[in-house]
């Protein structure tokens, strides 16, 4: 507990158990309540690992629905078990989980009510060895976001995130995309409904076992994030109507029915 507020974890996992362990021993146990693992039909031990190592709450996809789709289904299970912040941590030690008492405090003391781990702050991306052009990639991406969406933050792209239970029972992200645009699009549905967004500087790490996107899927990627630029703004200017943007309340979603097994 942090205040007491409960502080759950997320990780979206995919083929993690060469880094799960090592990302877990970092985590400050000493307010993190609980920790849910949603697998996406990995091909190797990950979620017998998970069991192992004590994680109490573990999903498993029966087929591969996505990087957006998997946060769907660990945002959902945090609500459900009582989350009051959530933080959403790679299980692949790209991200330091040495930076959740920072963020939780952000949100804990009510100073915002999202945060970000920014590697894009300081030095952090480069030295930790993000490839050239995915830097400058981030970069360009950024500055045309930031433009079309009138905002300053310092990246759009990271996956180390934590959020207010307020914020994800306002956006309606169970709309979104199941794949990695879903990223962008609830920043878009943050910003649209009146929250802000925290960063603090967050130092990365770049190797094999760490999760990335290849060139082509970079590409398809950035051209995904510019169209929800170019939405939010028609939508901000009152000249088209983009239902990823209602509240959740006014939304019309449809939940699947398919098997999501919880070991």
């Amino acid at each position: 507990m942090y205040l007491n507020q409960k502080v759950v974890v997320v990780m979206p996992a995919y083929n993690a158990a060469k880094t799960l362990e090592r990302t877990l021993s970092e985590i400050p146990f000493d307010i993190v309540d609980e920790i849910i693992l949603v697998d996406d039909a990995s091909k190797d031990d990950t979620v017998a690992l998970a069991k192992k190592l004590g994680i109490r709450h573990v999903i498993q996809h029966e087929r591969n629905k996505g990087y957006g789709g998997n946060q769907k289904t660990c945002y959902k299970k945090a609500l459900e078990i009582g989350a009051d912040i959530v933080v959403m941590l790679h299980p692949d030690y790209q991200y330091t989980p040495k930076l959740i008492t920072a963020m939780v405090s952000i949100i804990g003391q009510g100073l915002y009510p999202v945060v970000f781990g920014s590697r894009i702050l300081g030095k952090g991306a480069l030295k930790g060895g993000m490839p050239v052009y995915k830097y400058i990639f981030n970069r360009i991406l950024t500055l045309l976001q930031n433009l079309l969406m009138n905002q300053k933050l310092s990246e759009y792209h990271t996956g180390y995130r934590a959020y207010a239970r307020k914020v994800l029972e306002t956006v309606a992200y169970e709309l979104n995309s199941d794949n990695f645009v879903f990223d962008n699009q609830i920043i878009a549905q943050i910003f649209y409904h009146g929250f802000e967004i925290a960063e603090v500087t967050c130092p990365t790490k770049y190797f094999e076992e760490a999760s990335s996107i290849n060139f082509r899927n970079s590409v398809i990627y950035g051209l995904g994030v510019l169209g929800v630029a170019v939405r939010y703004l028609l939508a901000k200017l009152g000249i088209w109507q983009w239902n990823l943007l209602q509240p959740k309340s006014k939304s019309k979603i449809e939940c699947s029915t398919e098997l999501i097994k919880e070991n």
